[in-house]
């Protein structure tokens, strides 16, 4: 038996075993470009902001793509571009380079992206874009994404997720304290036509809980069909359980 997963008198819950492995769906990375090139006045444009590109060879520090917007061929320094994958999660782009790209013209209200965080190597961060009524009151909020000992991921401590991809499908679902819900991912040129083919995530929502009236034969309540909704989740139930059988004897009761 391992560590007591319990924290008392805390809202947050720390898993110390393993979740269950849970695979996202598997997605090739594409790359995106980060700045027009080149950028030099009256030198017509040989890939934009924001779109798709075709890599034809890579050095390391250079490498030779083709544009989805021109079509044309440059060769270009890899700190122009970013890797992307799922749709929404960037590797190397900094803070600023997710807000220019969120606020571009296509991109409206809920568009969001995740990327590693700048200022912490073990998190991620959120940039969700906030239209106004008008050009001025746009903006981009960012959230920190952080994970706990076991692998899961959270925003807010009192809500955990054993992937990025559990964390997305929530917040597309509820604000739960960000500034708008997800909607779209943030939009990029040459990748619309896969956008338009993707399914909108979907959530079950769980009911509100009073630990003070919840006896010990509801949090362990199995579902007995597939339409049957838990109030609790596997993993909650599994940290109970191993806090429960921990102590007992004492005078710790889930009894009403």
């Amino acid at each position: 038996m391992g560590t007591c997963p319990i924290r008392c008198r805390t809202n947050r819950t720390i898993l110390e075993n393993q979740p269950e492995t849970r695979s996202p769906p598997s997605q090739e990375s594409v790359l995106v470009s980060l700045c027009d090139y080149p950028s030099f006045e009256r030198t017509e444009l040989t890939m934009c902001t924001g779109e798709q590109l075709t890599v034809i060879s890579d050095d390391g520090d250079f490498m030779m793509v083709r544009s989805t917007t021109t079509n044309r061929e440059s060769y270009i320094p890899t700190n122009y571009t970013a890797r992307l994958t799922h749709g929404w999660l960037f590797t190397g782009i900094s803070r600023d380079k997710a807000v220019e790209l969120l606020m571009q013209p296509n991109n409206h209200s809920g568009a969001f992206l995740i990327r590693e965080s700048e200022t912490n190597n073990d998190c991620y961060s959120l940039s969700v874009l906030k239209r106004g009524n008008s050009s001025y009151l746009d903006c981009v909020k960012h959230y920190r994404i952080s994970h706990l000992r076991n692998g899961w991921v959270y925003i807010s401590p009192s809500v955990t997720f054993p992937t990025l991809h559990h964390l997305v499908e929530h917040y597309s679902e509820i604000e739960g304290g960000l500034c708008c819900r997800l909607r779209e991912p943030c939009f990029i040129q040459g990748l619309d036509d896969a956008r338009e083919a993707r399914p909108v995530p979907t959530t079950v929502r769980r009911p509100t809980l009073n630990w003070k009236d919840i006896s010990r034969s509801v949090i362990f309540r199995k579902m007995r069909t597939e339409s049957d909704t838990s109030l609790v989740s596997e993993g909650l139930r599994e940290a109970i359980s191993s806090y429960l059988q921990m102590t007992e004897g004492n005078d710790h009761s889930w009894d009403t």
